[in-house]
């Protein structure tokens, strides 16, 4: 398989370069990144998508949100696979995505790692159970200093899935200074942590009356991302136009 890499000078785009090296029958042949004049990775890396010059089977983009418009432009002109993995879209964003889909197929997630999405189904099954005898639900995310959305994609991700497992929409609270009130059931709280260079910590709280519950999720390294990404890419190679997860690759 042959990838363009979009955000090929980024963090992750670092961490793909390194397991893409390790992983048969895949090789990136081309970059795209505003930052073309910082150090080589080992082939071309673009400034925008009408200068790629090399052919290639799917794209893999860890960006940010400001470059998906462009990109999903290109990708539809192109007629390519794509397996999104920036966070934070806006409602305008999501829409673009939606009608995107309908011309390739697009694998998006909030987080790529395989504990991450078979913690979502833990959580479908322990908040139904719980949440019907009143236990209060809080949510937790910590990552390094440099990342801009908060919450994360996955600490919504696993909010959805509370969601799901209890059958009806909840009360995010994302701050609670300032309020007076006593916590309300039908709320989950939101909290986020921002500081040097954590990958990403996930925890659930499930609270009730004398105990506490938690599932939780630790990265140790951002590779776990990069390798999802790179599985994800070699499953969606092979499906028609659409909106993919990575639960459907897991299937």
């Amino acid at each position: 398989m042959r990838v363009l890499l979009h955000g090929a000078k980024g963090v992750m785009g670092q961490n793909v370069q390194e397991v893409a090296k390790k992983t048969e029958g895949m090789e990136i042949v081309a970059g795209l990144d505003s930052h073309t004049d910082l150090k080589h990775p080992g082939f071309p890396v673009y400034g925008s998508g009408a200068e790629v010059k090399e052919d290639f089977d799917c794209i893999i983009d860890f960006s940010v949100k400001e470059a998906v418009d462009a990109l999903l432009d290109f990708a539809v002109e192109k007629k390519k696979p794509l397996v999104l993995c920036t966070t934070g879209l806006n409602e305008v964003q999501e829409k673009k995505l939606q009608e995107a889909s309908k011309q390739i197929p697009i694998l998006r997630s909030g987080n790529m790692s395989l504990g991450i999405n078979l913690l979502q189904e833990l959580l479908r099954i322990a908040a139904k159970k719980l949440y019907e005898n009143d236990f209060d639900i809080e949510i937790m995310e910590a990552h390094h200093r440099r990342k801009k959305d908060a919450p994360s994609g996955t600490a919504l991700m696993l909010e959805k899935a509370v969601e799901e497992g209890i059958g009806e929409a909840m009360v995010k609270v994302y701050d609670r200074s300032g309020r007076d009130t006593a916590r309300e059931m039908r709320e989950i709280g939101m909290s986020s942590l921002r500081g040097g260079t954590i990958p990403g910590i996930h925890e659930v709280i499930f609270a009730g009356e004398d105990e506490v519950i938690s599932l939780n999720h630790t990265a140790y390294s951002r590779k776990i991302f990069a390798k999802g990404a790179i599985t994800a890419a070699f499953f969606l190679e092979k499906q028609e136009p659409g909106s993919y997860s990575m639960a459907d690759v897991l299937k």
